[in-house]
């Protein structure tokens, strides 16, 4: 089955937009640009979905994939909060998969409110010999 990246784009009006002026013009650019480049291919037309406009894009590895709605999601003008969902054709509905927050490379597992920092374990009953074996929830 044939990987599909849905690129999940807040809909919320461009920045300074004249009054009586189309309110997203992002989503011309983004389909401008999905229809340029040469690693994905557009897999079917974009849609409004909840409070986002969602492209859909196939026809490369997901790694490939997830690079183009990476730079989707640096477009100038594009609004924050960008994600892709990670599917496939037999999807029943749009937002089913696995979630990847955009742009690629910031963390997507950054502590939230009041969490301790992360620890590492020790990995004799000394302690005294630490290696990196993942993190501590609990402080």
């Amino acid at each position: 089955m044939d990987t599909i990246v849905e690129i999940h784009v807040p809909l919320r009006e461009a920045p300074g937009t004249p009054e009586g002026s189309y309110a997203f013009p992002w989503i011309d650019q983004v389909e401008d640009f999905l229809a340029e480049q040469e690693e994905a291919e557009v897999h079917d037309e974009g849609e409004e979905y909840g409070e986002a406009y969602v492209f859909f894009i196939t026809g490369a590895a997901e790694a490939d994939l997830l690079a183009v709605a990476s730079r989707v999601a640096t477009i100038p003008g594009i609004p924050s909060g960008v994600f892709a969902m990670v599917t496939n054709g037999e999807a029943e509905k749009i937002g089913l998969g696995r979630r990847v927050e955009l742009p690629l490379g910031q963390s997507s597992t950054a502590p939230v409110g009041d969490a301790p920092p992360a620890r590492r374990l020790p990995t004799s009953r000394t302690g005294t010999d630490f290696q990196d074996h993942g993190v501590l929830d609990a402080p």
